[in-house]
């Protein structure tokens, strides 16, 4: 199933043959070494049931490696040049819908578009699975993988090439430095594996750091602990907007207004928490639990749908 196209001297010779250069500010990495490409494949698991969505199509080589074993593949190419090569890359397969726009239509939202080539490839047939297999542009990664739990369908598997630093961010433990919103974000819901670290000869060009693979498994058992998922994602970014405050401070500060301190006091003692805790202490189950506290409070004050903290 490895393609061999997408290889140093393929890119080269392609692109001077059009006249086109790799854009930074798309972040354009393209992925040369082929068994890690087929690596990221396999990560996907990937089988005919597959409603697939790609961000960064680039030559489309990653695209024709998806296509010929899934149900359907999204692509989104955001470089007009990239997206014209893709097109002859993928003209062969009926079961690619290439999109040519940003994925996102902020950093908290996917675009419409996507979503509904999305949902409309989930509809053609019944039991279809939604899944991500990218070479993630560095720029979007973070949003693009954290946004995916917020879409309906509900992603079953997300495989991307990321930077190890984000990589190192998702699977962080409490009082550690990489520990933050995005460790809580994603571990809550889902369990995650860091399947390769990638030195940055593996791309062209060059990229200054590392890359890693991985592998995201949404659960639907652990989502179901979350009442109010959109609250709680507003939650922990709040949380961990002012990393040095204590949790107490960020608590009032997030729900200015809102909770009075004493409310704030009541919601800590109620979890076990004391005045000098901080956001990058607490494991997961103790901040949906703290969460879920401060959601109740607030269904007392506002009615049943609060919204999230302010940011």
């Amino acid at each position: 199933m490895t393609s061999s196209r997408q290889t140093l001297s393929f890119l080269r010779q392609r692109f001077e043959e059009v006249g086109i250069k790799p854009v930074t500010r798309y972040g354009q990495n393209f992925l040369i070494d082929l068994n890690l490409l087929e690596i990221l494949v396999n990560a996907a698991e990937l089988g005919p049931d597959d409603v697939v969505l790609e961000v960064g199509t680039g030559t489309g080589s990653l695209t024709a490696q998806i296509a010929q074993v899934a149900a359907a593949v999204v692509t989104v190419e955001v470089d007009p040049h990239m997206y014209h090569l893709a097109q002859e890359e993928l003209e062969p397969f009926s079961n690619v819908t290439m999109l040519h726009q940003d994925a996102l239509k902020n950093k908290n939202h996917f675009h419409v578009n996507v979503l509904n080539a999305v949902q409309n490839a989930m509809a053609q047939a019944p039991g279809r699975r939604f899944k991500l297999c990218a070479n993630l542009p560095y720029n979007i990664a973070t949003p693009v993988l954290s946004n995916l739990l917020s879409i309906e369908p509900w992603p079953v598997l997300m495989a991307a090439t990321i930077q190890k630093e984000l990589a190192d961010r998702i699977v962080a433990s409490p009082r550690t430095k990489d520990y933050g919103a995005l460790s809580l974000w994603m571990q809550s819901q889902c369990e995650v594996e860091l399947v390769r670290i990638m030195p940055p000869e593996v791309f062209w060009p060059r990229p200054k750091v590392h890359s890693a693979i991985v592998q995201i498994r949404p659960i639907p058992e652990k989502r179901s602990r979350i009442p109010d998922p959109e609250f709680f994602h507003h939650f922990v970014r709040a949380m961990f907007f002012h990393r040095r405050k204590f949790l107490r401070a960020n608590l009032v500060s997030a729900f200015k207004d809102r909770l009075s301190k004493d409310d704030a006091d009541h919601a800590m003692v109620e979890v076990g928490l004391h005045g000098e805790s901080r956001s990058e202490e607490q494991d997961v189950e103790t901040m949906l639990h703290l969460c879920e506290v401060v959601r109740q409070q607030l269904m007392e004050k506002e009615g049943p749908h609060p919204q999230g903290p302010g940011l």
